[in-house]
């Protein structure tokens, strides 16, 4: 039996002139200079092709928007606090480029661990075992206090935080603190609490209402500081999977619903260790579908944050508007 075989010699080619290319020669990456080596040539050497090319728009993105007067706002899963990045943050907010923290419930209790006390993270498997994971007497009476009386002074749940931490005696480490650091320079920090997912809902001194009460006026002011990102303005969710992405889309449709369909024409980007559906759909894709940029770049935070960080101020340089 003879089987067919396709005749090569009839294909038709086509001039490689012709032909679209994906990456062009000039979009190459660069080795390190001789001469002098700064991150400004670190960021210029890499390649104008895929997440490096994104990489290099949520900078520009950013840095445009502190230009432009338009609204950074970062939202914050725990894993950021726990890897140290508190200093960066706090250095963008001091320079005015960050305009609002917005955080889940697990980024505000180590970040209050960390400034009360000057450690954080416990062995969850080891604690599991007797029943005393996350069962932290001062942690949870501290913070479930500060929303008591946050629900009677009428704040949000952070405001309540940076306020106990302002009465609290001594601190460890307050310059590490992006709530207390936030509210002392007068910006906006949130706290978005999920009842039952965090250590401190376990807690004898936990209050269902209070933590409503104070979470959910932090979930208006998150909404009023939206309208803000029209045409120019920036997104970051950095490192929280599902609580920060649901919120911020709930968040948005308020803005948008009270705004005549505004805020549109912002960049979002989620920055975390591996991608997950939700920040894919509710921060990346859904809200700039009126129009903006979404972009998706996969790293480690202990990497990745310094990296944005450092981008922002070296492509600011000395412009006088930044602090």
């Amino acid at each position: 039996m003879t089987h067919r075989e396709a005749d090569l010699g009839a294909v038709r080619t086509v001039p490689i002139a012709r032909r679209p290319n994906k990456v062009r020669a000039e979009e190459f990456a660069s080795p390190p200079p001789d001469g002098k080596r700064t991150f400004a040539a670190f960021l210029a050497s890499l390649p104008d092709v895929l997440v490096a090319r994104d990489f290099v728009r949520v900078i520009d993105a950013i840095v445009q928007a502190k230009r432009r007067d338009r609204a950074v706002v970062v939202m914050l899963g725990g894993h950021v606090v726990k890897t140290g990045l508190a200093p960066l943050l706090l250095d963008l907010m001091r320079r005015g480029i960050i305009t609002h923290v917005a955080m889940n419930g697990s980024a505000a209790i180590h970040d209050y661990e960390i400034a009360r006390f000057g450690g954080t993270s416990e062995d969850v498997a080891a604690g599991l075992r007797d029943g005393t994971f996350g069962m932290a007497e001062e942690t949870g009476r501290g913070l479930n206090e500060a929303f008591i009386a946050g629900m009677r002074e009428q704040r949000g749940m952070g405001e309540a935080i940076a306020v106990a931490l302002e009465g609290t005696a001594e601190l460890a480490h307050p310059e590490l603190s992006v709530v207390l650091g936030a509210h002392r320079l007068g910006l906006p920090v949130t706290v978005h609490a999920a009842l039952g997912a965090e250590i401190i809902h376990q807690h004898p001194a936990a209050n269902g209402a209070a933590i409503g009460d104070t979470s959910h006026r932090d979930f208006r002011r998150l909404a009023a500081s939206l309208p803000s990102l029209h045409d120019g303005g920036v997104v970051l969710n950095l490192g929280s999977a599902v609580i920060m992405p649901e919120v911020f889309l709930k968040a948005l449709t308020i803005a948008r619903n009270l705004g005549d369909g505004k805020p549109t024409d912002f960049t979002t980007c989620d920055l975390d260790m591996q991608r997950h559906y939700r920040p894919r759909v509710n921060v990346v894709q859904r809200p700039t579908l009126a129009g903006g940029s979404g972009y998706e770049i996969t790293g480690h935070h202990e990497l990745m944050v310094p990296l944005l960080a450092w981008g922002v101020v070296e492509k600011l340089g000395s412009d006088p508007g930044v602090r």
